[in-house]
C-alpha cells in the first residue's frame, strides 16, 4: 500500500468520538468496558483550579472485530492531554530510568551502532532513554512537546520542543542527516495522527533502519486486569497482529519483539524500513501465545470485565471499612493510571486523605483531577505512619516497598491490582 494514498487517511484521527477502528477503519467495534466520563489523568489541579469546572471525556474501551485492535472511542485533543506543564518525568523512578537507559544501550549493541550514528527519540520526555545511546557514543536528538524538554536540554540531551510530524522530520534530516534508529517509548499508543508520524519516521530513517516502539501490552493488561492503564492518553492497546497490519501499511516489517516489564508489562516492537523481511522465532512464538491466551476472542474480554468489576467492589469495600474504623488509607505514588483507578472506584479524600509522592516529583502541591485528592511529599507517610496505605504505583511495588521499609514505614500496604490484597510486612 502506498503510504501517501487516500486509503491511509483513517490513521489520522479527528478529535471527539470515533466509530471506526483506528487501524483498519472497520466499524465492527464491540464494547469491552465503560469506565465512565473521566478527566485527563495528567491534568492535575492547582488549589485555585479546584473552584473551577473540569473537562471530562468518555472513557470507553472497545475491540475491533476486523483486525483485533483494542482502543478507546474518543479522541481528546493532544494539546489538552500533553499541555506545556505536563507533570510526568521518566527519570525520577529509578526502576523505569534504568530500564529506559538500558533500552538505548541494548539497541546500540543489537544494531552495532556507535559514533557517527544518529538516534532520535520521539516523545523523549527528560531524555532518559537517549542517555543509553549517548553512553555508547551515538549522536542523539529528542523530540518532546512539553516543557519537560527544558530539563533534557539542561542535562545535555539536545531536544526539540515540538509534536513530531513530517515537517519536523524534514528539518531534522536537513540539519543532522537520517537516523539509524528511531525510538518511541510509551507514546506510540498516544498518537492520534499515526499516519503523519509514520510518514515522518519513514523520511527520518535510513533504508534498513529500525523504528523501535514500546507500548503497554494488551496481553499483560488482560492477565493482570490493568483497567487503571486505560486513560485518554492511551488511544490504543496493542497486540501483535494489529501492529503488523499497521506497519505493513507504511512500508515496514515487524521483524522482532520483546516482552518487557515497563509500566506493568509492555511490548517492544522492532519495525524495519522495508517490506517482506525475515522475522524472528520469538515473534512467531508470541503470536501463538496471543492466540492461546484468547487475545482475539470475545470471551476473553467478558472475563476481563467481570474481573475489573470485582476488583473495584473489593477495593471500595476495604476502604469503606477502614474509614468507618477511623483509619482512612492514603495513597502511595501518583502515576497517571491512579486517576483512572480512583475516579472509576469513586475514591475521594474521605477515603484517601492524600497521595504521597517522592520529593522530586513535579506533582507536589497539586490535586488529582476529578477526585481532588491532594498530592503531598511522602515524608508525611513516615511522620504519620498510617495503619494502611494504598500502593497506586502497584506495577513497581516491589522496589518501592523495599525502599519505604528501609526508611522505616510500618504501614500495611493495600495492593489494588491484579487483585485486592494486603501486604503486612
Amino acid at each position: 500500500m502506498n503510504p501517501n494514498s487516500q486509503s491511509t487517511m483513517h490513521h489520522n484521527l479527528p478529535n471527539g468520538p470515533i466509530d471506526y477502528c483506528q487501524i483498519c477503519a472497520s466499524r465492527e467495534l464491540e464494547q469491552i468496558i465503560n469506565l465512565g466520563h473521566q478527566p485527563p489523568c495528567d491534568s492535575l489541579l492547582t488549589p485555585e483550579q479546584l473552584k473551577q469546572s473540569e473537562n471530562i471525556y468518555p472513557l470507553n474501551l472497545v475491540r475491533c472485530g476486523g483486525c483485533g485492535l483494542v482502543q478507546i472511542d474518543y479522541v481528546v485533543p493532544p494539546e489538552i492531554l500533553f499541555h506545556p506543564d505536563y507533570p510526568y518525568r521518566s527519570g525520577i523512578t529509578a526502576t523505569l530510568a534504568s530500564n529506559l537507559q538500558g533500552t538505548g544501550e541494548h539497541l546500540a549493541a543489537k544494531y552495532n551502532l556507535g559514533p557517527g550514528s544518529l538516534a532520535v527519540d520521539i516523545g523523549s520526555n527528560d531524555g532518559t532513554l537517549l542517555k543509553g545511546f549517548r553512553n555508547k557514543g551515538l549522536n542523539v536528538l529528542g523530540v518532546e512537546a512539553t516543557n519537560i524538554s527544558r530539563i533534557a536540554n539542561q542535562d545535555g540531551i539536545e531536544t526539540l520542543q515540538a509534536f513530531f510530524s513530517e515537517t519536523i522530520a524534514e528539518k531534522i534530516v536537513g540539519k543532522y542527516g537520517q537516523a539509524s534508529v528511531v525510538t518511541a517509548a510509551n507514546m506510540f499508543a498516544h498518537v492520534p495522527n499515526l499516519g503523519q508520524l509514520l510518514r515522518g519516521v519513514t523520511r527520518l530513517l535510513v533504508d534498513g533502519g529500525t523504528f523501535v516502539t514500546e507500548s503497554h501490552y494488551l496481553l499483560d493488561l488482560l492477565e493482570t486486569a490493568q483497567y487503571d492503564s486505560i486513560y485518554q492518553e492511551h488511544l490504543k492497546y496493542y497486540a501483535l497482529k494489529p501492529l503488523q497490519r499497521l506497519f505493513d501499511d507504511f512500508g515496514f516489517t515487524v521483524v522482532d519483539v520483546d516482552r518487557i516489564p515497563n509500566y506493568g508489562g509492555s511490548i517492544r516492537v522492532y519495525a524495519t524500513k522495508g517490506k517482506g523481511l525475515p522475522v524472528s522465532d520469538g515473534l512467531t512464538d508470541l503470536l501463538r501465545e496471543e492466540e492461546r491466551a484468547g487475545v482475539y476472542d470475545a470471551a476473553r474480554y467478558d472475563a476481563f470485565r467481570e474481573t475489573v468489576l470485582q476488583s473495584k467492589l473489593d477495593l471500595q469495600a476495604l476502604l469503606l471499612k477502614l474509614r468507618r474504623e477511623g483509619r482512612p488509607a492514603p495513597g502511595i505514588g501518583c502515576p497517571g493510571r491512579s486517576s483512572t483507578l480512583l475516579n472509576y472506584c469513586n475514591i475521594d479524600p474521605d477515603l484517601m486523605p492524600y497521595i504521597a509522592e517522592q520529593s522530586s516529583s513535579l506533582k507536589l502541591g497539586l490535586y488529582l483531577p476529578g477526585k481532588h485528592i491532594p498530592i503531598v511529599d511522602e515524608q508525611r507517610l513516615f511522620d504519620e505512619q498510617p495503619d494502611y496505605a494504598v500502593m497506586l504505583s502497584w506495577h513497581y511495588a516491589e522496589p518501592i516497598i523495599a525502599k519505604l521499609r528501609e526508611r522505616g514505614l510500618r504501614s500495611k500496604i493495600i495492593m489494588p491490582l491484579p487483585r485486592v490484597h494486603v501486604i503486612e510486612d
